[in-house]
C-alpha cells in the first residue's frame, strides 16, 4: 500500500504486456443470474467409432464440450477420466438435463460420472503475483 500512482500503473502495463493480464471481466454472481447449482462432470472417451477408421481427437471433443453455455470449464486430465467439465444450472434437473440431453450426445463421450456441489468454500480466478 502507498505506491505512487505511477508505479502501479507501471507493474498493471508490464504485466499487461508480458500477457500475465490477459483481460477484464466482471465476476458475476450465478445464484443471482438464475444457475445456483454446481456440478463436475468426469467424462470418458472413446477414440473409436465402430466402423470408422479415423480416430477421435480428445482435444476437438473437449472444445465440442466447451461451446455449450452451461459449460464453465473444460479440463484434458489423467487416470481413468479423460475430461473434468465444470457446469452451472439452475437446479439438479437442469444439470440432468445438459448431461442426458447434450454432453451424452457428444460423438465420443462414452460414460459419465456427475458429482454434485452441495457447498463451495473456495471459487476464485485469483492467483498470486
Amino acid at each position: 500500500m502507498g505506491s505512487p500512482i505511477t508505479t502501479v500503473y507501471s507493474r498493471i502495463k508490464r504485466l499487461e504486456d508480458s500477457g500475465v493480464i490477459r483481460g477484464y471481466k466482471p465476476v458475476l454472481d450465478a445464484a443471482r443470474l438464475g444457475r445456483p447449482t454446481t456440478a463436475f462432470i468426469l467424462a470418458s472417451i472413446t477414440y473409436r467409432t465402430p466402423g470408422v477408421e479415423e480416430t477421435l481427437d480428445q482435444r476437438l471433443i473437449a472444445q465440442e464440450v466447451a461451446r455449450f453455455p452451461e459449460v464453465q470449464e473444460v479440463h484434458i486430465i489423467t487416470g481413468d477420466w479423460d475430461l473434468l467439465i465444470k457446469v452451472k444450472g439452475r437446479d439438479v434437473a437442469d444439470i440432468g438435463r445438459f448431461v442426458v440431453d447434450k454432453l451424452r450426445t457428444v460423438r465420443g463421450i462414452e460414460k459419465t460420472l456427475t458429482c454434485m456441489v452441495f457447498d463451495t468454500a473456495k471459487e476464485t480466478l485469483d492467483l498470486p503475483l
